[in-house]
């Protein structure tokens, strides 16, 4: 008896000890999802291995988690098919092999937020902290703020320590709203220390000069509002959300006028913000490519291989429906369009239920939607923070799945 009293504490610390490696190790790879400026990034490379440790030592798949790996392997193997039909595969199995290794970062994400919900308040303020990091990056990189800063910098746009503009103001958009659903909700007294990093991860995103990355910002703030507001029925809080969201607005109109104030700034500003520029009304501009892909895979239900519709027209398709349909084939097409659709219609049936991580899933799935519209102007295919939010979402899907179930296995008990 003496001996097992003796054994429980060691036991115990010993699985506290455990939690908080496993809790640090996923911070550490949500961090390091900041920093991609060459690839393979330290990302890929530690998940792999994160990924293959905790496969060995305990990842389990529940059945509710299930339906996005199936959906995901299907999506791969449209891209094997399509890679048949290519004469030359040149990078195309490196490319199709990134696509599945960031399939399984979604479904490793799912998983262990499912297992472990208390991970949600790990992976957010380890994304926010590396948004603020990289963005830092890229705004002293754009002002040329110390000697080889334009390293952080593309087209004299910011990038961060990001390869691509168009990728890095995307990246910070779940961050930002997070922080800005903590400004909303929180307690006054903590509305600084999530008002300045909100402001240095719109500073990112604004200096980024990418438009997607701006709509995607606003619409996703917009809807974070709207569900904020439905889903408390307390006036007093629907007319704090009112008061808090005039004054994000007026103070971000503030802060963008005193930025206009520079005349670098304000000149690239007034280029970017027309709807559509020369490359997208061009003879062979985007718009006129989705014509002639999308009738290009409607006579080719295999594909043509990933990638090579940008070595014909010169540039790559930068639609996501139109690059499944080409790169993955009518098959790929067709498992992406209904993993979105599931994860849509799934998500929006869980979204407002008085749950711990329902802040999560909120912000995440608001984010989401926006990532599906922008989809249809740019190619996400290999971003590395959609995979993620797809795993957030699916997580709390599986974990609303496991909360209905215990909920009906104590009422048969009570029975």
């Amino acid at each position: 008896m003496s001996a097992l009293a003796h054994d429980l504490p060691s036991v115990a610390i010993n699985a506290k000890r455990i939690a908080l490696i496993s809790a640090a190790a996923i911070a550490l790879g949500v961090l390091l999802s900041g920093f991609v400026i060459n690839e393979p990034a330290p990302y890929e490379l530690y998940m792999a291995g994160l990924i293959a440790i905790w496969g060995l030592f305990g990842l389990r798949l529940s059945r509710s988690v299930t339906p996005l790996l199936v959906l995901l392997i299907v999506f791969n193997i449209g891209g094997m098919i399509s890679m048949s039909q290519m004469s030359d595969l040149m990078s195309t199995p490196l490319y199709l092999a990134v696509s599945l290794f960031l399939a399984l970062t979604s479904v490793f994400f799912a998983a262990v937020t499912e297992t472990r919900p208390g991970l949600y308040r790990v992976i957010f303020p380890a994304y926010v902290t590396a948004a603020v990091a990289t963005s830092m990056l890229g705004i002293l990189g754009y002002f040329h703020a110390f000697p080889g800063a334009e390293m952080f910098t593309k087209y004299e746009r910011a990038a961060g320590a990001f390869q691509d503009p168009n990728v890095f103001g995307p990246f910070l958009t779940l961050p930002g709203i997070y922080l800005l659903y903590r400004v909303l909700t929180g307690r006054p007294a903590k509305m600084l220390l999530y008002a300045v990093p909100l402001l240095i991860i719109v500073g990112g995103i604004f200096f980024s000069f990418s438009r997607g990355a701006w709509g995607l910002f606003g619409a996703s703030s917009v809807l974070l509002t709207i569900g904020l507001f439905l889903q408390s029925s307390s006036g007093a809080f629907r007319l704090r959300i009112v008061v808090m969201s005039i004054a994000a607005f007026v103070f971000l109109a503030l802060a963008l006028l005193i930025a206009l104030q520079i005349p670098s700034v304000s000149d690239l500003f007034t280029v970017r913000a027309q709807l559509a520029q020369d490359y997208d009304s061009a003879r062979l501009g985007r718009f006129a490519r989705y014509g002639i892909g999308f009738l290009l895979a409607m006579e080719k239900p295999f594909g043509i291989g990933p990638l090579v519709f940008g070595q014909i027209y010169g540039e790559d398709t930068h639609n996501i429906w139109l690059k499944t349909l080409l790169d993955y084939g009518w098959l790929g097409f067709a498992s992406y369009l209904i993993l979105i659709l599931w994860t849509v219609a799934a998500g929006f049936r869980i979204l407002f239920r008085d749950r711990p991580w329902q802040p999560y899933l909120l912000c995440a799935y608001v984010v989401f939607l926006g990532h599906i519209a922008l989809g249809t102007v740019i190619d996400t295919d290999h971003w590395r923070h959609f995979y993620l939010l797809l795993g957030l979402i699916w997580g709390a899907i599986g974990l609303e799945y496991r909360h209905q179930h215990a909920a009906r296995a104590g009422r048969t008990a009570l029975v």
